[in-house]
């Protein structure tokens, strides 16, 4: 097949993903079964086992997928075993969510195993963050809300009853949550309606134009963004990635959550949030500075992916609203 037909099935697959309306999976109730998968990283038994004791306090039936603790050169098994437990747990009728154990790296690799049509046909919820990343944005490209949440490791040891666990455990059951943030002095106030998307910067940046690249969307988009371990050069990188592509441009609002592990100041730059508006403050849309979002237990509240959102930036503080599901 020569590179130029690639190219045009490519380009149709992201206008067919753009035109994708956006499904609702059926939020869950008590004695539902939740697979837990783990489709980055290796993880341990002590984090699985964790993540099924609270989830079964919380009134659900946790299945742990055969692979889930399985190690391959770092990985939860091999791609292609990865990727059987995730179609496993689309296709089978009696699993209502997917529930990620950890994230770390992976994830890319069952997007060519896993098409989006079993998203799209089998809706459930997938709750993760960091590297599932990938999987949200396949899941919203495949026109199928997720959920940006905290997984096993970080429930289990904070024994689910943190206000970011309880949060995560009223929004499975349907409760919407109203996030209210306090005012940073970066932000850029203002008021925009959108549909929500986003993630771990340098997981979403790297499918970059693919089918799975939910900044395909067409329709206006509020981004969040969070990462760990990467400079403010690689993120000054990533940002510019996005301005060229022209995504910053077509963007209602942008919330920016927490940044981790990094060597600051760095090129005259006293820390990423002071990077970051040094560009974004030229766009005429409201930002949101250290939202609670990000690889911390206790400052990483669940979003949902795809969801129409309002958020208001003002002097006293900003507010995020889930207008749907």
């Amino acid at each position: 097949m020569t590179k130029s037909i690639l190219s045009l099935l490519w380009a149709l697959m992201a206008a067919s993903v753009a035109a994708q309306p956006l499904t609702t999976p059926r939020f869950l109730k008590p004695g539902d079964r939740v697979a837990i998968l783990s489709p980055c990283s290796a993880t341990d038994s002590a984090t699985v086992g964790g993540g099924c004791r609270i989830l079964t306090q919380w009134g659900y039936r946790p299945v742990v997928a055969p692979h889930a603790l399985a190690s391959h050169h770092g990985f939860a098994g091999t791609a292609d075993e990865r990727a059987s437990d995730l179609l496993w747990a689309l296709r089978d009728t009696t699993i209502r969510a997917i529930f990620c154990s950890r994230g770390g790296d992976g994830a890319v690799q069952l997007l060519t195993r896993v098409p989006l049509s079993e998203f799209a046909r089998h809706p459930k919820w997938i709750v993760g963050f960091s590297d599932v990343t990938a999987l949200h944005s396949a899941a919203v490209s495949a026109g199928v809300m997720s959920i940006h949440g905290s997984m096993c490791h970080a429930i289990s040891s904070m024994q689910g009853a943190d206000t970011v666990s309880q949060t995560l455990r009223r929004l499975l059951a349907g409760e919407l949550p109203r996030y209210r943030v306090e005012h940073h002095p970066l932000d850029q106030l203002g008021t925009a309606t959108g549909t929500l998307v986003g993630g771990n910067l340098s997981v979403f940046c790297a499918l970059a134009g693919s089918h799975v690249d939910f900044l395909n969307r067409t329709e206006p988009l509020i981004l969040f963004i969070e990462d760990t371990g990467e400079s403010m050069t690689k993120v000054d990188r990533l940002l510019h990635q996005l301005e060229i592509r022209g995504v910053l441009s077509r963007l209602r609002g942008i919330v920016v959550g927490r940044f981790s592990d990094y060597r600051h100041p760095e090129n005259g730059f006293d820390d990423m949030y002071h990077m970051l508006n040094y560009y974004l403050r030229h766009y005429a849309i409201p930002v949101s500075y250290a939202f609670p979002v990000g690889h911390a237990r206790l400052n990483n509240f669940p979003l949902i992916e795809g969801a129409t959102v309002r958020l208001s930036v003002t002097d006293s503080g900003t507010s995020l609203e889930f207008l749907s599901p």
